[in-house]
């Protein structure tokens, strides 16, 4: 497949302009049911996760939709990653999830952080894994 040709590069701004630089396009809180967990009570049975997930965009100043992340397209990952079947680890399902989300070329980082509530109740409120990609 050919390459697309390289943008032509932005003018420098002038001293103590003001610039676009980058949008964070967030999602907290998702709530979802997975199969998760490497203990044989864990397998075969769904339970809670808490996700969130911060995509570094430059897109800084869109005005319309195609322009940035729609949030859907955030959960809609996270739902097929839970609907895939069993997966053993936290770390495992943050670094599925962030990778599908830098399946689309806009996005230079992402930060996904997966919580499991039940983990350790009731002597702690959660724990889990974030894992963190970058273009580079």
């Amino acid at each position: 497949m050919p390459r697309k040709p390289a943008p032509p590069p932005e003018p420098t701004p002038a001293a103590g302009e003001i610039r676009p630089a980058m949008t964070k396009v967030f999602v907290t809180g998702v709530r979802l049911q997975a199969e998760i967990g490497v203990y044989r009570h864990e397998i075969g049975k769904r339970q809670p996760l808490q996700i969130d997930v911060e995509l570094d965009v430059p897109s800084a100043g869109a005005g319309r939709l195609a322009d940035t992340i729609n949030y859907e397209t955030i959960l809609k990952a996270a739902r097929a990653i839970a609907d895939g079947g069993h997966i053993e680890l936290v770390e495992t399902f943050a670094d599925r999830l962030a990778r599908a989300c830098m399946a689309d070329p806009r996005v230079t980082r992402a930060r996904v952080r997966v919580e499991k509530p039940l983990a350790l109740a009731p002597d702690a409120v959660a724990a889990g894994a974030e894992i963190v990609l970058e273009r580079g």
